[in-house]
């Protein structure tokens, strides 16, 4: 879709404001400053799935409902009987339909750091889950699973050093950082903040919510606070579409264009790869959009159609 925006000259934008956020813009000025030294590591970590994961396909056949096409809803994947285990909003967790909690939630927190640190394509993924139904394969065939933490790692980009984010769902956090202060602890307890995002950098980190909300530096530096809002000011605009829509107008690609989104959603859908593969670290070439040492992965990068749609 990059690549056709671009030949077609098109303005384009993915709604997540993460990018054009001013929490996103002061991380990544404290950052480039050295609140926290050269970032190696980032933690992000989701309270999701919402749907059911780790199951098996249903056995039994359900009526399709009045109105639903539902060959049509099916799309290029196998075609299968209707249940409302699929339709409707529970496809998320199929292999065939939606790409699990990652998927659902990395196109926020990733488009944010990946601006934050200037990253640029991966060259490596790897995954370890847990959490189906039973200890056959059928269910590991069909859904995500219920927990997974997922490593993905970048190369280094001009003085910054390779980066690796690593990805925790179904209840899994990150290891509490040291010396982090009780008021703060609430992100590492159970019942308080079941999201978050964690920058851990050579001199300290920085802790906030899963879109960099609220950020803490770590030594507390007055230097690296958000402003308080002024009272009464006005809530502001949407960033992605005003940017969208100045970019229509004739001006400078949005921050979230097809364009500039391309390699995050490339990175996080790496995730969702290594989720059918776990416990093999995967090694990427980006410009070929292939692995180079599993031809078991390569099957899920592109997947046959059904055969009307085949282009």
């Amino acid at each position: 879709m990059a690549q056709m925006a671009r030949e077609m000259k098109v303005a384009t934008a993915v709604p997540v404001n993460n990018p054009s956020s001013a929490v996103s813009r002061s991380i990544k000025e404290w950052i480039d400053d050295g609140a926290i030294g050269a970032v190696r590591a980032v933690h992000n970590w989701s309270s999701r799935p919402n749907c059911p994961q780790g199951i098996e396909r249903p056995k039994e056949a359900q009526p399709v409902p009045d109105g639903l096409d539902w060959d049509l809803w099916q799309g290029p994947a196998p075609s299968r009987p209707y249940d409302q285990a699929y339709h409707p909003f529970l496809w998320r967790g199929w292999f065939d339909f939606g790409t699990g909690s990652l998927g659902n939630m990395g196109s926020y927190s990733f488009s944010g750091m990946f601006k934050i640190l200037d990253l640029t394509p991966p060259v490596a993924v790897e995954a370890c889950t847990s959490g189906f139904f039973d200890s056959s394969t059928a269910a590991r065939e069909e859904t995500f699973p219920r927990t997974s933490i997922v490593h993905v790692y970048f190369p280094a980009n001009g003085k910054r050093p390779a980066v690796r984010i690593s990805w925790y769902e179904g209840g899994l956090r990150p290891p509490r950082p040291a010396g982090l202060l009780p008021e703060d602890d609430h992100f590492f307890q159970p019942g308080g903040s079941n999201e978050g995002t964690l920058y851990v950098g050579d001199k300290g980190f920085l802790l906030a919510g899963f879109n960099g909300d609220n950020p803490l530096v770590y030594p507390q530096s007055q230097k690296y606070q958000m402003p308080p809002r002024p009272a009464g000011a006005r809530p502001r605009g949407d960033p992605a579409i005003d940017q969208w829509i100045a970019a229509c107008k004739g001006g400078p690609p949005a921050q979230t264009s097809f364009e500039l989104q391309s390699p995050v959603t490339e990175s996080f859908l790496l995730g969702c790869l290594a989720q059918r593969v776990p416990a093999e670290r995967l090694e990427w070439d980006s410009a070929n959009m292939r692995f180079t040492n599993s031809e078991r992965a390569n099957r899920f990068v592109d997947p046959p159609y059904r055969s009307q749609y085949k282009i």
